[in-house]
């Protein structure tokens, strides 16, 4: 059963009208996957093993970003920079504990409600509430989405793989966490996290684990449904944020699992037809020329190195690593923009960018000056969105954080990370300096993408202005100009 999103108060002042939508005022859908690979899309990857025609059919009619980056390698610093437009190592992100994003920040869906956007988001939250994870579920969940823009919420408080299990619809459970559910593991070849994993923990009776990822996907068309009958009145923002294909690996039984990718490529392809779904509905419902869509993932995937040995898929492609390390396949991802008559189809775009800068995007796509004490290390892509090809890089710099805490500078082809390892999931995690030999990595991401180089005691001059870097922009507070 199909069920609707709760009724959305007025936006604006007491008695206000809303803001009527125009041709340069898009509805804007964002869709936001969970640990999918830049390696796992055809679009991105022509090797790649895993099957995803609706995503590839999607970046056809838009603009491919091959030079994207997620700010943080896992899923909470990750969509906290996305949300807020700020580094998220300049925040305390505690999410068992608390809200991590402070009372009165401004996120991208506050700013499309300021200019009069109805805001929506569906799916997974993993920012915290207030009081932390010891839910009261008869009680209001205050400190979550609808406290912090979004107008309406149905989704559930984290990743799939962590209790307690249960929807949340605006800011109260639809249902109390009243059962119970034991850890899964799936067998060999797959780790611990990887497969049909999920902790064990409190679960209501109407959550099955198999059945979110649709579920979700129907919230969305539901949602678009009932925007499509106002569409003429105001424009609409709804972020879409899927739990997949982060575990548990549940594909539908209708996608093959024999395949070369297995579970895994079942997965991802039942992720693509559920994306598909929900683009099939802008069409059917008449906005899809007036929507606005941006598909992204939150980092790299969980795919060690036996994975591609055994089944001839780079989930990360070219580049190394995956999920929650420093190196590139922890924070490389897809990024596609659709915007139809605006972004020039079938391009791509080789330009530096990051998740924090959809704050200062979105801020200039609705001509709102954004103070200075938000969106500290967002810039204005929509130059790029609208196919421009400026004289000099909008985004001149960058700090990514791994799983540990380890941040990747990264200033033109150089980045510097300040450690040996990867800083996250992959062996080695930390390696000890040698005597006389590098304390740290340097690469050179145009000749050496894979970062199988370390040029850290070669190229000190870059060592020290990289570094250099790193420190001004921790004192700074900010990486954005200010106005």
């Amino acid at each position: 059963m199909v069920l609707l999103l709760s009724a959305l108060p007025a936006i604006g002042g007491v008695g206000d009208p809303p803001l009527p939508r125009s041709p340069d005022r898009p509805h804007v859908l964002l869709i936001l996957l969970d640990d999918l690979g830049y390696g796992d899309l055809g679009c991105f990857n022509p090797d790649a093993r895993t099957r995803t025609p609706h995503i590839d059919r999607l970046a056809a009619e838009g603009i491919r970003f091959t030079d994207a980056h997620a700010p943080g390698s896992v899923c909470v610093p990750s969509r906290y920079g996305l949300l807020t437009g700020r580094y998220p190592w300049r925040a305390e992100l505690s999410w068992t504990e608390r809200a991590v994003i402070e009372p009165g920040r401004k996120t991208i869906a506050s700013i499309l409600q300021e200019a009069g956007y109805a805001t929506s988001l569906v799916g997974k939250w993993h920012q915290g509430f207030d009081g932390g994870i010891d839910f009261a579920s008869d009680a209001p969940l205050s400190g979550g989405p609808v406290d912090r823009g979004f107008d309406a919420f149905f989704g559930m408080h984290a990743s799939l793989d962590i209790p307690p299990y249960f929807f949340i619809r605006g800011n109260r459970a639809v249902a109390a966490p009243s059962g119970t559910i034991a850890d899964h593991v799936s067998p060999e070849p797959w780790t611990r996290i990887q497969g049909a994993f999920w902790r064990g923990g409190p679960i209501s009776p109407d959550f099955r684990m198999a059945e979110v990822l649709p579920r979700f996907a129907d919230e969305a068309v539901s949602e678009l449904t009932r925007r499509a009958e106002s569409a003429a009145d105001r424009p609409f923002f709804l972020e879409l944020a899927l739990t997949a294909p982060h575990t548990p690996w549940l594909p539908s039984p209708r996608f093959e699992t024999d395949g070369p990718t297995g579970l895994y490529g079942a997965f991802v392809a039942n992720v693509d037809a559920e994306v598909g779904r929900v683009l099939d509905a802008l069409d059917r419902l008449g906005l899809r020329d007036s929507t606005l869509v941006v598909l992204a993932s939150d980092n790299g995937p969980v795919w060690y190195p036996k994975d591609v040995d055994r089944t001839e898929h780079r989930a990360a492609g070219p580049f190394r690593g995956m999920k929650g390390d420093a190196w590139e396949g922890g924070h490389r991802i897809p990024l596609i923009v659709r915007w139809p008559g605006i972004a020039p189809a079938g391009t791509s775009c080789d330009a530096l960018c990051c998740f924090t800068d959809l704050m200062a995007t979105l801020a200039a796509l609705v001509r709102l000056d954004l103070p200075d004490d938000a969106g500290e290390d967002s810039v204005n892509l929509l130059p790029l969105w609208r196919g421009e090809v400026p004289e000099r890089p909008i985004r001149e710099s960058l700090v990514v954080q791994s799983s540990s805490g380890v941040l990747a500078v990264r200033q033109g082809d150089w980045v510097l990370i300040p450690s040996l390892g990867s800083g996250g999931f992959s062996d080695p995690r930390r390696v000890p300096p040698e005597p006389g030999g590098p304390t740290g990595q340097l690469y050179d991401l145009s000749t050496d993408p894979g970062q199988q180089h370390n040029r850290f005691l070669d190229r000190p001059d870059v060592v020290a202005r990289l570094s250099s870097l790193l420190d001004r922009l921790r004192q700074d507070g900010r990486s954005r100009p200010r106005e």
